[in-house]
């Protein structure tokens, strides 16, 4: 008889509701994980070492390239997490998706759980 462990499911809200995105385990901590949504949008999924999901937009806003997902984690001294974009080193806090390098630019921000 073979035992099957239930894993956790990473979430995100759409507006047509949750919709499971990816296993909880297939998150690293410090790298991203790219998903397609219903919509045909693409988000990039990312934990921390302390285990916080966060969800952004995937496409870069400056170069329009589909890499935030590849881009690396990171920290601030006040401790607003970041993700920096593997092409130009923009980096976005993950949490409210302000460009911390130039204020007018952010990127959407996705609301994110364990189903």
């Amino acid at each position: 008889m073979t035992t099957v462990t239930a894993t956790a499911r990473v979430e995100l809200q759409t507006p047509e509701g949750w919709v499971a995105v990816c296993d909880r385990d297939r998150l690293t901590p410090g790298r991203g994980v790219a998903v397609l949504l219903p919509d045909g949008s693409q988000a990039a999924v990312f934990t921390d070492r302390q285990g916080t999901l966060y969800a952004v937009a995937n496409r870069d806003p400056f170069t329009g390239a589909y890499v935030l997902s590849r881009g690396l984690l990171g920290s601030t001294a006040e401790g607003r997490v970041y993700v920096a974009s593997p092409l130009l080193k923009q980096r976005f806090d993950l949490s409210t998706g302000e460009c911390l390098d130039d204020p007018a630019v952010a990127i959407a921000v996705h609301t994110v759980r364990l189903g």
